[in-house]
This record gives structure tokens, C-alpha cells and sequence, in this order.
């Protein structure tokens, strides 16, 4: 795909023409600063574009392809699979400068917005007119629309609200010919919106995203529950499921993390309990007064040590701005971490997290777990340093135990970080070759020449060619990571 040195000059000097210096960087120092992302996983590029709108996306697109230079499309860079990583060199396109909120129909709660949008921006935007945006990662006030989209990102409130499939309405995408293209959910036949999302920029590259708005809710309320252990706060949150109430959050974070937490925040979190439980119940005052008091009964019964419920909004921010810094707060006690994504049922969460803690201790490893309980999405946070090549070996040998062990519960690889580079090989413990071909042929149809993100999602040995049922993947997982 990549013509050496000749192609990669060619593709910078065409750039520079068409677009200029302040749109496209060239020097080392420069395409360095978009060599990774928040994984492990680091490459240079050929050349950086920074555009300012959809027709300079589409120069670059057109130059890149003749140049036969492959196509990266890069938010903020913080996704944690190496999805941004530009492994085989070639253009990267960063949207930091498509950053608008571009139109607002507060009547049809509806928003069209620049794929550099950060997230947290739109809600704030949206906000003076009772609106807000549901998908909620950690990464929220950073990360960007068009990155959560790509990975189909979700967050806290994913359990009530749905992750970002659930929100993108219509996509404005450049394809591989450098042409614009329009989808929409109300466009008859096939899905195109469907397939851009999650697809971590290996269909298109995006540049506006049309998402649904949801109006502030009335009333709500956050409280925190403390719990022996895990297990017993695992169980707590099947049976609030099972009763039949769905509140809009439901947050576990271990007594490893509840403590570095408290420590770095010092905002209330028990630190004596072996798990707390952070519930939030949104909707009309009197349902969330009922459901407050039945949830309140149900915990009880599983063994709650305290139950508390914020005051004020005031505190309610505080403990989930405490919450959604959690990863921070580890670094006080280790060098490095390395983070698993992966979901189980939910009614398998007390054994997925004994088996968790069952693999940190076998490889000497210190854990801290803080995950999305309501959906079955854990987040294990496996403590090491990586100066110390025994405790390196031994985080992969666990993470992939981790996830291996998610997989035979009925759980699958990645609940809200995506696939990119670092997981791709893992695809094949739940797709079966047949399942891989379908979606090579898909990718076939809109980019046959794999000029968008190589490398990533598919297994590495149907990265170049036609994924083919009778292919017989043996390749072992990697498991998903982060490095602090």
C-alpha cells in the first residue's frame, strides 16, 4: 500500500500545495506528536493534516489515495486499543480544528456537530435549553464526538440512556474516492449510519455527525451504597435489575480504588468497605422518591454496610467527577497500569470478579476494579511497573487470562473501547471465520483498496486481502491496555 520514501515525499509536497503549511504538518517534531494514542502502540506518520473543513478533508483524501498512502482519522487520542495509531505510516487527519457545534433544533432535540466536538462541550452547549447529550465516557471532557462514534463509546449512563449507536441520527462521511456522502436513519434501505458507527474509521472518514439530544430530567438523585466485597455489590446490582427498576447509572469501584479515590478527592467514598456502589436515579420526582426507597430495601438484603445520598448537586458532581477520575487517582499507587475491557452478563459478575481476583493473585499482581456494573462492563485495572520486565510479562499473561475468562461467561472483548490495533487478534475468540468473511466483505464494498486505518479491527492475517471463511484464525488474544 505504502510506496517508500518517494510516496511519502510525494505525499507531503502535494499536501503543502493544496493546502498549505498551516493545514498540513510535515516536520518530525510534528507528525511525532501524532504517533500514538492512549494505548501502548506507537507509529510515525507520513504527514499530518489539520483540516478546517469538509473540502479540505476530501484534498486530503484525494491526495493520500493517489499517492497510495493510507488514511488515519484522528479525534483527541485518547482511545486506549491504538485505533489512532498510524502503524503503517501515511496521512494522518486530525479534526482538532472541526471542532463546531454546526446546528441546534432544540424543537426535535437534535444537534449536527464537527467530528473535533468534544464531547462534554455539546452538553454544556445544549444545556441553557434543558438539553443534553447521553453517552458519558470517563474521557468526556477530552475526548471527542467523532472518536466516541467511531468507537461506539458509552460510558456511566450507557445503562439507561445506550451507548453512542443509540444517539447518531445521520453522518456526513468522505469516502474513498474523496467524494462527500450523507446517511441518514431515515434514508430508505440499508443502514449506512449503522455501519459508520463503531467502525474506528475503516469505512470513511467522518465530518459532521447529526446526534439525538435528551432533556435534563426533572429530578435526580446519587447515592453510594458500601458492601463487604465485590461479589456481594455485583449481586446487589442484578437484583435492583431484576426488580424491574433501571436506574440511570450503577458504578462499582473495590476498596483498591475507593481508597486511592478518597485519597486523591476526599469526597466521602468509604474506604473500610470492600466495594462501594454508586447508584444515580433520574426521571420525575415521585418515581425517583419510589424507586430511591425500594433500592434502599434491596440492597439490604445483600449485605449494604451504609447507603448514603448526596445532598445537593453540588456533591453529586463531586463524587462522579471523583468516579470518572478513578484511573488518575492509581497513579499514587503504582508506576503503571494496564486496563482489560471486556463485558459478561451481568448476572455473571460475581463470578467474573472472583475469577478476576483469582488471576491477579496467581500472578502477584495488585488490582483495582472500578467498572460499568449496571451493564456488565468491567474495567480491571492491573498495577505493575513497567521498568521491570518480570511484571510486564506478567500484566499481558493476566490481561489475556482476564479476557479469555470473560469470554467463556458469555461476555465478549470490548464493551466501549473498540477493537483498533491492540485487539484485533482477540476477534476471532468470538467471531467464527465465516462471521470475519461477512464483515471483510462489507469492508471490501467501501474501501476495496483498505486505504482507511489498516490494521486494525480485523485479525492480522486478513489485514491485506479478502477475509475468507476457510482463513482458520489460531492467533492468541492481546489483551486491551493502557500505559501511565
Amino acid at each position: 500500500m505504502n510506496g517508500g520514501s518517494d510516496s511519502r515525499n510525494l505525499l507531503a509536497t502535494r499536501l503543502l500545495n493544496a493546502l498549505g503549511p498551516h493545514a498540513v504538518k510535515v516536520s518530525r517534531e510534528d507528525r511525532a506528536a501524532y504517533s500514538y494514542d492512549a494505548s501502548n502502540d506507537e507509529a510515525l506518520p507520513a504527514a499530518v493534516v489539520i483540516p478546517a473543513d469538509t473540502r479540505e478533508t476530501c484534498i486530503a483524501v484525494r491526495i493520500a489515495n493517489a499517492c497510495g498512502e493510507p488514511i488515519i482519522a484522528r479525534g483527541a487520542g485518547t482511545g486506549l486499543c491504538g485505533g489512532a495509531v498510524p502503524i503503517r505510516g501515511g496521512l494522518v487527519i486530525s479534526f482538532s480544528r472541526m471542532n463546531r457545534l454546526l446546528s441546534l433544533d432544540v424543537a426535535n432535540r437534535r444537534a449536527r456537530v464537527q467530528p473535533g466536538l468534544v464531547n462534554l462541550a455539546l452538553s454544556q452547549a445544549t444545556l441553557p435549553d434543558g438539553l443534553f447529550f447521553g453517552p458519558d465516557p470517563s474521557s468526556q471532557k477530552i475526548s471527542t464526538l467523532g472518536g466516541n462514534t467511531s468507537t461506539n463509546a458509552g460510558g456511566p449512563h450507557a445503562l439507561s440512556y445506550g451507548s453512542m449507536n443509540a444517539h447518531v441520527l445521520g453522518l456526513e462521511f468522505v469516502d474513498e474516492d474523496g467524494e462527500v456522502r450523507q446517511a441518514s436513519l431515515d434514508d430508505p434501505g440499508y443502514d449506512l449510519v449503522g455501519i459508520q458507527v463503531g467502525a474506528e474509521g475503516t469505512l470513511g472518514i467522518l465530518t459532521a455527525i447529526e446526534l439525538r439530544l435528551l432533556r435534563v430530567p426533572p429530578a435526580v438523585r446519587v447515592a453510594i451504597a458500601a458492601f463487604p466485597d465485590v461479589e456481594s455489590a455485583s449481586a446487589a446490582v442484578s437484583e435492583i435489575i431484576a426488580s424491574g427498576i433501571i436506574p440511570t447509572a450503577l458504578e462499582i469501584m473495590d476498596r483498591v480504588i475507593t481508597q486511592a479515590v478518597e485519597a486523591h478527592y476526599h469526597t466521602g467514598f468509604p474506604t473500610d468497605a470492600g466495594a462501594v456502589l454508586l447508584i444515580e436515579i433520574a426521571g420525575l420526582p415521585d418515581d425517583v422518591a419510589a424507586f430511591e426507597s425500594t433500592i434502599g430495601l434491596l440492597i439490604h438484603r445483600y449485605g449494604a454496610l451504609s447507603w448514603r445520598v448526596a445532598s445537593d448537586a453540588s456533591e453529586r458532581a463531586a463524587l462522579w467527577a471523583s468516579r470518572k477520575n478513578a484511573a488518575a487517582a492509581v497513579g499514587r499507587l503504582a508506576p503503571n497500569y494496564y486496563i482489560q475491557d471486556a463485558t459478561v452478563p451481568r448476572t455473571k459478575l460475581p463470578q467474573a470478579m472472583r475469577t478476576v481476583g483469582e488471576i491477579a493473585r496467581t500472578y502477584r499482581l495488585p488490582v483495582g476494579n472500578v467498572f460499568h456494573a449496571g451493564d456488565g462492563n468491567l474495567h480491571p485495572l492491573l498495577l505493575f511497573d513497567r521498568r521491570l520486565q518480570r511484571q510486564v510479562d506478567a500484566v499481558h499473561a493476566a490481561g489475556t487470562e482476564i479476557l479469555q475468562a470473560c469470554i467463556e461467561l458469555g461476555g465478549t472483548i470490548s464493551g466501549e473501547h473498540g477493537i483498533g490495533f491492540e485487539k484485533r487478534e482477540s476477534l476471532t475468540y468470538v467471531f467464527s471465520p465465516e462471521d470475519l468473511a461477512a464483515m471483510g466483505r462489507l469492508r471490501e464494498a467501501l474501501d476495496p483498496a483498505r486505504m482507511f486505518n489498516p490494521d486494525k479491527i480485523f485479525p492480522s492475517g486478513a489485514s491485506c486481502g479478502e477475509v475468507r471463511p476457510n482463513l482458520g484464525f489460531t492467533a492468541k488474544p492481546e489483551a486491551g491496555n493502557t500505559w501511565i
